[in-house]
């Protein structure tokens, strides 16, 4: 539920930011017969986005949990659900993996 809350509030942003003045020029043709698949284009990269977002908060919460109350980050993501901080590790978006840094506690998600 939070992920679609948080997709629909992104798509909000990309369609109220659709204007040809703030692309950059050649990202988008402006004519009406392109505009569906501009529209789709940006609608795939916003959900794309929002999966990351939440994909991220959820496993940064999930680490900084772990570590105010074991006083270490953990090992790997595994962990997390070994000791039931979590359900299971999210999956990434298509093309995507999620990279994590137990010196530091932090995650990210990045293009393979």
């Amino acid at each position: 539920m939070k992920k679609q809350v948080l997709l629909l509030s992104l798509l909000g942003v990309v369609i109220a930011g659709c204007d040809n003045k703030s692309e950059p020029a050649g990202s988008s043709s402006g004519s009406v017969l392109s505009a569906p698949a501009d529209y789709v284009g940006a609608a795939a990269k916003a959900q794309q986005t929002a999966a990351k977002t939440a994909d991220t908060l959820a496993l940064s919460s999930a680490i900084q949990l772990f570590g105010g109350e074991q006083g270490r980050y953990p090992t790997d993501l595994n962990e997390l659900v070994a000791k039931k901080y979590l359900r299971e590790i999210p999956q990434p978006p298509r093309g995507m993996e999620i990279q994590y840094d137990a010196k530091t506690g932090t995650v990210k998600v990045v293009a393979e």
